[in-house]
Parts: C-alpha cells; sequence; structure tokens
C-alpha cells in the first residue's frame, strides 16, 4: 500500500516542524515516555503531548499506556516509517540541535543506568526472595522447562542470566551454555549456583543483551528470562536474542503479562509493567521467527503478576537438492 497525495501531504505536514522532527530523531534511538521526552526537549508536558497527538494521527509513531506512564515508539512499519526514515538520513548527524537532544538523552539513560545499578547491587543476594514475592517459582520453572523441549541442546544461551537459575535449570541438559549479564554482582552470584550445579561445561561473560556480539543462529536454546521489562528498548533485545537462534531452535522469553503495580516501577526498577500478546507476537514475527505460542500462569492468591511464558521458532531452510 502506497500513501496518497493527500496522505503524503498531511505525513511531510507532521514530520515539518522542529520539534517534532526532533521527537522523532530521539525515537528512531529507543522508546521513550512522555516525561523523558520533555525532560530532553526541556518543554513542558501539555506541548510535547500535542506534538506527539499529530505525530500519532499522522501514522508516524504509536502511542502505548503502560500503567500510569505512556510511551511512545516509531510506528514499526509502512509508509509513513518509510518517509520518516528517509527524512532523518538527511539530517546532519552533526546539527547542533539533534547533537544536543542526544547528549539530553544520554544524561536521561545515565541516571536510568545508575539507579539500575544502585538496585542490582542492593538486591542482588536476595535476588531470588525478591522474584518469589509475586509468583510461584515452582509452577513457572515447570512450564520453561516444558516450553523448553525435552533437548538435548548443544548450545544454550541466556540473556540477562541475573542469579543464574535459568542455566542450572535448563543448563543439565545442554553440552554447552553461556550466559550473560551486565551486573557484575549478579554475574558472581550466577557463578557460585553454576558450580555449585557442577555445570563444567558452563560459561558467564559480561555481556550486553543489546549488543552481544556472539555469532548469528548460534544457539538452538536462547532464554531471556524477567529481562525485557527492565529494558529501555524491549523490542530491539527480542531482535537480537532471536538473531542468535539458529534453524530449528527456540527463543524463550518469560516476563509478566500487562499489570497495574506501579510500586515495581517506583520500586524495583521495572520500566515496562508487562506485555501484551499481540505486542510480543509481532516483535518475534518481525525477528524472523514462527510457531510462536504463549501460556500464562496467574497470581495462586490475590492480586499479583500473571507470567507470561512465549516460545518462538526459527525454521529450517529446505535442502536443495544436488543438482
Amino acid at each position: 500500500m502506497t500513501l496518497s497525495t493527500g496522505q503524503a501531504v498531511d505525513v511531510l505536514r507532521a514530520a515539518g516542524e522542529p520539534t517534532r522532527l526532533r521527537i522523532l530523531a530521539l525515537l528512531s534511538r529507543e522508546e521513550l515516555a512522555v516525561l523523558e521526552l520533555c525532560r530532553v526537549l526541556d518543554q513542558s508536558q501539555p506541548r510535547v503531548s500535542r506534538h506527539l497527538k499529530l505525530l500519532a494521527e499522522a501514522g508516524l509513531v504509536e502511542r502505548f499506556p503502560d500503567g500510569a506512564w505512556v510511551f511512545y515508539r516509531l510506528a514499526a512499519v509502512g509508509d509513513a516509517r518509510r518517509l520518516t526514515d528517509e527524512a532523518l538520513k538527511v539530517i546532519d548527524p552533526a546539527d547542533p540541535i539533534l547533537s544536543r537532544d542526544a547528549e539530553r538523552l544520554q544524561a536521561v539513560r545515565g541516571e536510568r543506568s545508575t539507579e539500575a545499578g544502585e538496585y542490582f547491587a542492593r538486591n542482588a543476594a536476595r535476588w531470588d526472595e525478591i522474584r518469589s514475592l509475586y509468583v510461584s517459582e515452582t509452577a513457572v520453572e515447570d512450564a520453561i522447562l516444558q516450553a523448553a523441549g525435552p533437548g538435548p541442546f548443544k548450545r544454550l544461551v541466556d540473556l540477562g542470566s541475573g542469579t543464574g537459575r535459568m542455566l542450572t535449570l535448563l543448563g543439565p541438559n545442554a553440552e554447552a551454555a553461556l550466559g550473560l549479564d551486565l551486573s557484575q554482582q549478579m554475574l558472581n552470584i550466577a557463578r557460585s549456583h553454576v558450580a555449585e550445579a557442577g555445570l563444567e561445561r558452563c560459561e558467564l561473560r559480561h555481556g550486553d543483551i543489546f549488543g552481544t556480539r556472539l555469532p548469528p543462529q548460534s544457539a538452538d536454546l536462547v532464554v531471556v528470562h524477567q529481562v525485557l521489562h527492565y529494558l529501555a528498548d524491549p523490542a530491539a533485545a527480542v531482535r537480537e536474542a532471536a538473531r542468535l537462534v539458529a534453524e530449528g531452535g527456540r527463543l524463550l522469553i518469560v516476563d509478566f503479562a500487562p499489570h497495574a503495580l506501579e510500586f515495581l516501577r517506583e520500586q524495583h526498577q521495572h520500566r515496562r509493567l508487562g506485555f501484551s500478546e499481540p505486542e510480543m507476537e509481532r516483535w518475534l514475527s518481525e525477528a524472523g521467527l514462527s510457531k510462536i505460542r504463549a501460556a500464562a500462569l496467574p497470581p495462586e492468591r490475590g492480586e499479583g503478576l500473571t507470567v507470561k511464558i512465549w516460545v518462538a521458532e526459527r525454521a529450517r531452510q529446505p535442502q536443495r537438492s544436488a543438482a
């Protein structure tokens, strides 16, 4: 589908204003909350919200509420997105206004990173205890084992390993395993747990889920367990995780269904309050995976969190017959 002349004019008019163009440039870097955009742009919330409304009406950005917050990101696909990409390509990356915005965004990211690092350092030793406050780990782990399949796995990669629980749970059925995490405190605890489990062919590295530097299609089981809700760009993390999945392999994502427990954002550094099935399915499909399925584990009692387990596979390519 292509845009009509009128639609193209509406899109260009929406993008063709200095603040709105700055917003598009910022959202090309990552999804952002309204208040974060206000801080970077140094403008009031009503003013920024008006600009965002016009961009959303033109199909240039997507708006999605998340608890008490509202996030925005560039439209994922379509002609409007292509026009946005082309417009941003012709802008001088050294433009002083956009450079200043990028510096302010980096400061916002730095504050996030500092707060998250301090949180993980304070809570690393009792991470599993914190996790157990929200849902039965026994039920979740049984469901994870079922979703992962019988194996054996040639190579297991666990992104955001935390205390190493996924490695000790799934590692015994893997010929080799690798866990990545940015927190040295978490890695130290994971190393202890892996050693206690006797997993000799299990390696732990300091690494970034957004840029693992691992070869493409190098693992037949990739796990992202309770990580995405901390991230500024969960879709990018899903793409990187999917990139590692070999033909016939699986990506297993464990996180929460959408919820309204704001205290998790305030006290435990959760950036996103869960993920919907359509959102996750779109990310997985766009990353080249198929056979997407999801399982839900509701809380055992009272108000709590529903754990979701998504599984997706990379299809095997048909073998070419010899000529």
